[in-house]
């Protein structure tokens, strides 16, 4: 019997945050499901996190995945906006890690490179690519999409040591 590990993705955002569960058997990729969070636009950093969290905490319950795919911080972005994605990303990897659920970075370049075969691929060629790889009906939303290409990309790399 081949070992099947379960994948969950995670693109951090404060406005939003996107998530894809992967499950890799042998050498297949089988798509599960994907989808974001999207708190308030109004809301407080507290009550954005807060409801990040929740949503996180009843997708790892109900999936049960084996190991967390983040993507690491994108250095473009404005000091303010870095900022709250660098809260995300902490309470996604204490969420996962306080479950026992190992939880394991991978850079925008390596997840585009892995997915595309191309780092400096444009958004809309990783939604095309996640769609192709994991045989999906329609285009998943963008940041779903950057979601399950961390995990395409944990699930075809597995680096040894968790965060």
């Amino acid at each position: 019997m081949e070992y099947k590990l379960r994948i969950l993705g995670i693109d951090p955002g404060s406005q939003i945050t996107g998530y894809g569960v992967v499950e890799k058997e042998g050498n297949n990729l089988r798509h599960v499901l994907h989808g974001e969070v999207k708190p308030r636009k109004s809301a407080l950093l507290s009550e954005v996190l807060v409801s990040i969290y929740r949503d996180l905490s009843a997708l790892l319950q109900e999936t049960a995945p084996g190991a967390i795919a983040v993507e690491n911080i994108f250095y473009g972005k404005n000091v303010r906006s870095l900022i709250k994605q660098a809260q995300v990303r902490g309470l996604v990897i204490f969420t996962g890690a306080s479950l026992g659920i190992p939880v394991f970075e991978y850079s925008p370049l390596e997840v585009k490179q892995a997915v595309v075969g191309y780092g400096r691929a444009e958004k809309r060629q990783v939604q095309i690519m996640v769609k192709a790889i994991l045989k999906l009906s329609s285009l998943p939303p963008a940041d779903a999409a950057d979601a399950l290409a961390v995990a395409v990309c944990h699930a075809n790399f597995q680096k040894e040591q968790p965060i």
